[in-house]
C-alpha cells in the first residue's frame, strides 16, 4: 500500500471518530446539556484537566502535518511517483471539527453561561492559532511542489481553507484562511489583497410574530396580505442573507520625505512600499442586492462588489486570532472580555 492510500485510509477512520463534533457548515450552537457534558463544565477545577486532550488532539493534528511534508520531500528527491493531489484537501477536511471545537468554546456566547476563564479561552486560541500556522505551511509547501493550486480561479484548487465557526450574541461566524495574500477581485488587480474571510449570518428576530400577536383585531385578508408581501421580501434576500468580511492589506507607496511609523532606512529616492492592514465588508454593486426584479441575479454570471475598510490596524499583520477580534469588535462594539480575546497589534 502507498503513502498516500495508507494516509487516506487512516484519514476517514480518524474522520469517523469526531462524528460527534460539528463540519464545516453546520451551525455551532451552545445549549445547556452541551456545557455540562462538552470540553468544559462549570467547575473550574476541572478545567485544567480537561484542556489536556484537547491538546493532545491539537499535537497529533501538528505531528501528522510535519510527516506529511516530510514524505513529501522525500517522494519528490528520491523521485517516487506517488499521487499528492488529494492529501491536504483530505487532511484539511479531518481538521475542520478540531477548529470548531477551539473557536466554538472559546468564543460562543450563551444566555446563563459563565463565561470561561480568561486564561482557558487564551489556551484554546493559541491551539487554534497553532493548528492553522502548520497548515498554512503545508499548503505552501505543496503547493511549491505542484501538487495543488492556490489560484481562486481553480475550481478544485485549495486558495483558502476553513479554521473555524462560532456563535456570539446573534452571529454566526465561520472562518477562512487564505494561504497566501490573494487579490482581493479575481479577475481585476486592484492592489489590494486578502488574507482571511468571515461568512457572517445574523439570527432574525421575532418581532414581526410578536406584532401579529398583538394586533388580534386585523382581518383575516389584511393578516394574509402582509404575510404574503413578507415572504415576497424573504425571498429577494434570501440570497443576501449571509455578509462577508475580509482582512485585507494595500501597498502604501512612499516617495521621499515622507515617514511612516516602522519605516526603515531606505537609500535617498528609493520608493518605499508599506502594506497597510484593514478588516472590511465586501459591499455588492452589481446586481442590486435589493433588487425588485431578480432577473438581474439569474442573468449575472459574476457578482460586482468593493471593499469598505471598516478598521485600520496598522503596517504588521494580526494572527488570525487577533483578526477575529477585531472584527467582532467593528460587529459588536462592547467592553467585555468574554466575547473579545484582549488585543495586541505589536
Amino acid at each position: 500500500m502507498s503513502f498516500t492510500e495508507a494516509y487516506n485510509s487512516e484519514a476517514k477512520q480518524k474522520e469517523a471518530g469526531c462524528s460527534a463534533t460539528p463540519s464545516v457548515g453546520e451551525e455551532t450552537y451552545c445549549t445547556e446539556e452541551q456545557l455540562d457534558s462538552g470540553p468544559f463544565s462549570s467547575d473550574l477545577k476541572l478545567m485544567d484537566n480537561k484542556l489536556q486532550p484537547i491538546e493532545e488532539q491539537v499535537q497529533y493534528l501538528l505531528v501528522k502535518a510535519d510527516e506529511l511534508q516530510i514524505c513529501l520531500v522525500h517522494s519528490k528527491l528520491n523521485s517516487e511517483k506517488e499521487d499528492f493531489t488529494d492529501v491536504v484537501p483530505t487532511f484539511l477536511k479531518m481538521c475542520q471539527p478540531y477548529f470548531n471545537c477551539l473557536e466554538s468554546t472559546a468564543r460562543n456566547t450563551c444566555p446563563g453561561r459563565s463565561p470561561l476563564p480568561q486564561y482557558i479561552r487564551t489556551q484554546l486560541l493559541q491551539f487554534s492559532q497553532q493548528l492553522c500556522s502548520q497548515l498554512e505551511q503545508l499548503v505552501l509547501i505543496y503547493a511549491s511542489y505542484g501538487c495543488l493550486s492556490l489560484a481562486e480561479t481553480d475550481p478544485i484548487g485549495v486558495s483558502h481553507f476553513y479554521i473555524g465557526q462560532c456563535q456570539v450574541d446573534n452571529i454566526n461566524l465561520s472562518i477562512f484562511r487564505y494561504g497566501q495574500p490573494t487579490p482581493f477581485l479575481a479577475l481585476t488587480n486592484t492592489g489590494l489583497y486578502k488574507r482571511m474571510r468571515w461568512n457572517v449570518e445574523r439570527k432574525k428576530g421575532t418581532e414581526a410574530g410578536e406584532e401579529e400577536e398583538t394586533n388580534d383585531n386585523r382581518t383575516e385578508v389584511k393578516q394574509r396580505m402582509e404575510k404574503e408581501q413578507e415572504a415576497n421580501r424573504e425571498r429577494r434576500m434570501e440570497g443576501n442573507s449571509t455578509e462577508y468580511y475580509f482582512l485585507c492589506h494595500e501597498d502604501v507607496h512612499l516617495v521621499e520625505g515622507e515617514v511612516m511609523i516602522g519605516q526603515t532606512d531606505r537609500q535617498k529616492g528609493a520608493e518605499a512600499v508599506m502594506k497597510m492592514w484593514s478588516v472590511g465588508k465586501w459591499v455588492q454593486i452589481y446586481p442590486d442586492p435589493d433588487p425588485e426584479d431578480i432577473m438581474d441575479w439569474v442573468l449575472c454570471t459574476i457578482p460586482q462588489g468593493q471593499y469598505k475598510p471598516l478598521m485600520y490596524l496598522g503596517l504588521e499583520e494580526p494572527s488570525p486570532c487577533v483578526a477575529t477580534d477585531c472584527l467582532l469588535r467593528v460587529l459588536l462594539p462592547t467592553d467585555d472580555e468574554s466575547i473579545t480575546h484582549p488585543i495586541t497589534l505589536d
